[in-house]
């Protein structure tokens, strides 16, 4: 059975799926850990030139994601962060791992700080939410290396656990694109192309009329009036494109 975690290469690309928890303890076939995705980066071939990191998870353990993020982040070759359905939690740092970052239109983001389970006296709890402040800020220095907003507007977002979609992501720097964005533009041109060679086929295959002599006529003693040119024949197809791209 095929994982839903898995690494595939196809030539000069490798694509890393990373559908599931990100965790130390890998219970099912969708986890992924620091360790298995270490093994398999080191086991690429010297020619892969970039790596395509597909994301749709919930996220998991800080320390995982955060190992994730830094071997990704410090690879030779270029990453390509691709969100197909949720990035949620530490698996938005990991999203923060490539040069590229791209949203399906279709898909979110989400950011909170860290927490944990605790048990203990006051002084303990109290460590224990000091600690939190400096494991979430490992989590902020990943956003700020690739956000165009304020730490403080950072601390914000995750004071208030939110959710982020690809437009605002994309103002804010968390995206760098969006696929249906690449797609319309793609379409607009093509559409454009079209539209400009049929006003070319229309052109030509409705040419101007040439234009009639005209001449004084002798005059002469009839009374019978001479008969009126008839105006040349209007090209109303290419007059009608014409307007259209005035």
């Amino acid at each position: 059975m095929k994982k839903y975690y898995a690494l595939e290469t196809n030539g000069s690309e490798a694509d890393i799926y990373i559908f599931g928890d990100i965790t130390s303890w890998e219970w099912f076939e969708s986890d992924v850990s620091s360790y298995t995705l270490s093994k398999e980066l080191q086991e690429l071939n010297k020619d892969i030139e970039i790596i395509n990191v597909h994301i749709n998870s919930y996220g998991g353990e800080v320390a995982e994601g955060l190992a994730i993020y830094n071997m990704l982040k410090n690879h030779p070759a270029k990453v390509r962060a691709i969100v197909d359905g949720f990035a949620c939690s530490i698996a938005s740092v990991i999203f923060m791992a490539g040069d590229e970052r791209i949203m399906n239109n279709a898909s979110l983001l989400m950011v909170h700080n860290a927490w944990m389970y605790t048990a203990g006296n006051a002084e303990e709890l109290r460590k224990d939410a000091d600690d939190l402040d400096k494991i979430t800020q490992a989590s902020i220095e990943a956003y700020k290396s690739r956000v165009n907003i304020s730490e403080d507007e950072i601390k914000e977002l995750l004071d208030n656990e939110t959710w982020i979609l690809p437009s605002e992501a994309l103002e804010m720097g968390f995206a760098t694109s969006i696929v249906s964005e690449q797609l319309t533009d793609q379409v607009a041109a093509s559409a454009r192309k079209a539209l400009f060679n049929l006003v070319k086929r229309t052109s030509q295959a409705y040419p101007e009329p040439e234009p009639k002599q005209t001449y004084e006529p002798e005059p002469t003693t009839d009374s019978t009036p001479e008969p009126h040119p008839e105006p040349p024949k209007e090209n109303k197809p290419k007059k009608f494109l014409a307007a259209l791209f005035r």
